[in-house]
């Protein structure tokens, strides 16, 4: 490793490479607090979640599901409904939501609140020197914000087909009418049922056992069922060979199922099986900042690397590639840069919440089953169906359940899962509960406004305290309320 001499003065008090989430949000409170910062971003500003990620993926969800809904008309009373759309003009209402955006995360607006905006291609040259058009700029500190981009294993021939990523697909010109997405999870699942929804024949093709393998068994399962229900082809168990030009046309995807070869005819495919984080081309190999076994940034409970002066944030160091968790490391990153010598901040990642934006949506925050087995973390399980919520039959949207676990015989609760209508709002209350120890008896004890979809929340509470109740005390209280009322008995 070389031996870097510490600058005696610096250009600025902070640098921050990448103008993801996590960059935007570091490079905003290092300003608040009138640091200097200069942030840099080679290509656009607000990373993938405005451009190709949460921004587009969720403006085409919402096409999909006024289709849905359309072509469901029935179920809201309404006997017959149409609607004729063009995909241009779909993925124009895309491109559309972004540019309504994109002004919050401009160069022109951090440039207003005190951020100097450089675009360009940083490499670090020293600890505390990164090189940008040519020009070098020394800083005390330095925020790695880099992001990630999509994984695409070596699948034998899948260049010379119609493929997709998360990042390519927004320029998509013309939709598929054979469409297959590799991966079930939440990506996959979205895009899958998004595009299902707009019309395409989908095939849906994961490794694993099962979708969204993270989530528990009967949580994953409903969302298969509805996938099934809703015709899409869900191929689980199964691994992606290689893909070949089939003689009808378009091209065919090669698969093993347990042995058996299983052939998928495709006009366009979209690899959704994860993402890879950005640690090349930039300096970080020659400057020997450790990275983790799974090639992410390697940094201590401060966000810190195995450089003092060099912080790492988001997906570029995880462990959770979420927008909401990239903000909220750079909180720490930030404050630790500029006022570790005081007082440093160790990042909390005990009450992360995350949905996939499917439908029914799936919400989680804490601790799952499959993950309290795994730990040996002793739990009990509180649920409450969706379907006997007055709000939900009222929009027909009764399906789904609140599932809680919680410390047993205690309303202590370790973790949440919610499969629902709007179960990526929902999951909010648990999330403050969780984060400031309130149990399931303050949720039953606070007022849910009537009629909404909130109410599940305080319907699990409920069959919480009905299967806490104390017997004994109600047993004699019945004798209590049969005494004032004059009976023997």
């Amino acid at each position: 490793m070389t031996t870097h001499t510490k600058p005696e003065h610096f250009d600025t008090n902070i640098i921050v490479l990448g103008a993801g989430s996590g960059g935007l949000i570091s490079a905003l409170i290092a300003a608040a607090v009138k640091a200097n910062v200069t942030l840099i971003e080679k290509h656009k500003m607000g990373g993938d979640c405005l451009n190709t990620g949460c921004v587009p993926s969720k403006a085409l969800i919402k096409t999909a599901r006024f289709l849905h809904d359309v072509n469901h008309s029935q179920k809201y009373g309404v006997k017959t409904a149409s609607a004729d759309f063009d995909f241009k003009d779909v993925m124009n209402r895309v491109q559309a939501a972004i540019k309504k955006i994109e002004p919050h995360d401009s160069v022109e607006r951090f440039t207003e609140l005190g951020v100097d905006c450089v675009t360009g291609e940083g490499k670090l040259v020293s600890p505390w020197a990164v090189e940008v058009n040519g020009k070098t700029i020394t800083a005390r500190n330095i925020i790695l914000a880099t992001g990630a981009r999509p994984f695409v294993p070596p699948i034998e021939g899948l260049e010379q087909s119609n493929w997709y990523n998360s990042d390519t697909m927004w320029g998509m010109e013309e939709q598929p009418r054979r469409l297959i997405v590799l991966g079930g999870g939440p990506i996959g699942c979205e895009m899958a049922q998004a595009f299902g929804r707009l019309g395409s024949e989908v095939s849906v093709v994961e490794m694993s056992p099962r979708i969204m393998i993270r989530e528990d068994t009967e949580i994953s399962d409903m969302i298969r069922d509805r996938f099934v229900a809703e015709g899409i082809n869900v191929l689980t168990g199964t691994r992606a060979v290689s893909v070949q030009a089939a003689s009808g046309g378009g091209h065919e995807l090669v698969c093993d199922q347990d042995g058996k070869e299983v052939r998928v005819a495709f006009d366009g495919l979209i690899v959704a099986i994860g993402r890879r984080p950005n640690v090349e081309g930039f300096g970080l190999e020659e400057l020997g900042v450790k990275l983790r076994k799974n090639n992410t940034v390697e940094v201590d409970d401060f966000l810190r690397t195995n450089f003092d002066n060099i912080f790492a944030v988001g997906d570029v160091t995880g462990p959770y590639q979420f927008t909401h968790t990239a903000s909220h490391q750079a909180w720490f990153a930030a404050v630790n840069s500029l006022f570790g010598q005081f007082k440093k901040f160790k990042a909390d990642y005990s009450v992360i919440p995350w949905a996939t934006f499917t439908d029914p949506e799936v919400a989680r925050v804490g601790l799952n089953e499959s993950e309290a087995k795994e730990k040996g973390i002793a739990y009990e399980v509180t649920t409450y169906g969706i379907d006997a919520l007055d709000r939900a039959i009222a929009d027909s949207e009764d399906h789904g359940v609140v599932k809680v676990l919680t410390v047993p015989g205690k309303d202590k609760i370790l973790g949440v899962t919610i499969v629902g209508s709007q179960a990526g709002n929902m999951i909010a209350e648990f999330v403050t509960a969780m984060k400031y120890k309130l149990g399931l008896k303050k949720i039953l004890g606070t007022i849910h406004t009537y009629p909404t979809m909130m109410e599940a929340n305080k319907g699990v509470a409920g069959n919480w305290q009905k299967a806490h109740a104390p017997q004994k005390i109600l047993h004699w209280l019945g004798k209590f309320h049969n005494w004032r009322l004059g009976k023997k008995k």
